[in-house]
């Protein structure tokens, strides 16, 4: 009796669901949740959990994936992304952060924060260069100390030329959208500042030969705004990516000054070349060079190291380029032919109207 009782209650469960809800697989999900009828042992915590633990460390020698082992410290993402923020909050006072800047206290302001940022940021950097320091074999402690400080120096002083360089974009932005009305809303409301004020900061410390932490930087941006820029992309003035998600701009890529995309743009690699043991080489130019006052509309695909995008190109939306394009140029996909039915003719071929 008590099985068919549970049978009639799924059954009446079961029909219940896929009336009201349409609940994917109901009667599997019925199974699952009955089976909570078998309750886990009470004593699991003092016997089984220990077993647990034994098996995860034991992953850890195994498959690695462990960031602080016997003192070999990798940069914290933590507190990478933090200085990101506080960096972010110096060049845009007022705009990114909470802190309260007016002219009275932006000196003290922006050298407390330059501080704090100085201490910090030579911490992680001397761990990354650390972290280099033992895949390479070479180089003391204090060797990677001393050149944690140079960097992050040069570093804090080129952010007036990197505040030059964002004021640019942001006018390019201002001008290239006739939806902005002003470059306050520009700063505030754009995804493409946060991406393109992120890469300008990361590429600072990518050309100065730090690791992990510029990939940090950009693919935190990348995971904020849907806009993938490496760090090692070469980026010239004015620049705007309007709307932005699904753009992917590759680590060898170079632009110009004045250049326009648009959402879903891929500057990538056609192919990746192997050595004679099969994996894949790196360090070579993949991804393509796109020349000044270039635009690039929706979703298209440039690809390849030997690409070369004119001066004064215009892209069309969805092209599919894996070659060299003269300056000047426009690009333009084929209007499709498009097919039109309605539920009082029969299926027809029209390109031209809409039926």
């Amino acid at each position: 009796m008590m099985v068919e009782s549970k049978m009639n209650l799924k059954d009446e469960f079961v029909e219940k669901v896929e009336k009201n809800t349409r609940v994917w697989a109901s009667r599997r999900m019925f199974e699952m949740l009955m089976e909570g009828e078998r309750y886990v042992e009470d004593n699991w915590l003092e016997s089984g959990l220990p077993n647990l633990v034994d098996r995860i460390v034991e992953s850890y020698e195994e498959y690695g994936g462990v960031n602080r082992s016997e003192g070999e410290d990798l940069p914290s993402k933590q507190a990478v992304i933090g200085i990101l923020e506080d960096l972010l909050t110096v060049i845009y006072p007022g705009y990114f952060g909470e802190a309260n800047v007016n002219k009275s206290n932006i000196k003290y302001f922006v050298g407390s924060m330059l501080s704090s940022i100085y201490s910090r940021l030579v911490n992680e950097v001397e761990k990354s260069l650390k972290y280099l320091s033992r895949i390479f074999g070479v180089g003391s402690e204090e060797t990677c100390r001393r050149r944690a400080r140079m960097v992050v120096k040069e570093f804090l002083e080129r952010i007036p030329e990197i505040r030059a360089l964002l004021s640019g974009d942001i006018q390019a932005a201002y001008e290239g959208d006739p939806a902005a009305k002003s470059t306050d809303e520009v700063i505030l409301s754009y995804p493409c500042v946060l991406a393109i004020a992120t890469y300008r900061i990361a590429h600072e410390l990518w050309i100065r030969g730090v690791p992990l932490i510029p990939r940090i930087m950009t693919e935190y941006a990348h995971s904020k705004t849907g806009i993938d820029i490496h760090p090692g992309a070469k980026i010239g003035k004015n620049f705007f990516i309007d709307h932005g998600t699904g753009v992917v701009i590759g680590e060898t890529t170079d632009i110009g000054d004045n250049v326009k995309i648009y959402q879903g743009v891929t500057l990538g690699a056609l192919s990746f070349p192997r050595d004679e043991r099969g994996k894949i080489m790196k360090g070579l130019k993949r991804h393509p060079t796109v020349g000044n006052n270039v635009v690039i509309y929706s979703g298209a695909t440039i690809l390849g190291g030997e690409t070369v995008i004119g001066d004064g190109a215009v892209i069309g939306g969805n092209a599919w380029i894996t070659s060299s394009i003269p300056s000047g140029t426009k690009v333009i996909v084929a209007p499709p032919e498009l097919y039109y039915k309605n539920s009082n003719q029969s299926e027809g071929l029209s390109t031209n109207s809409n039926c």
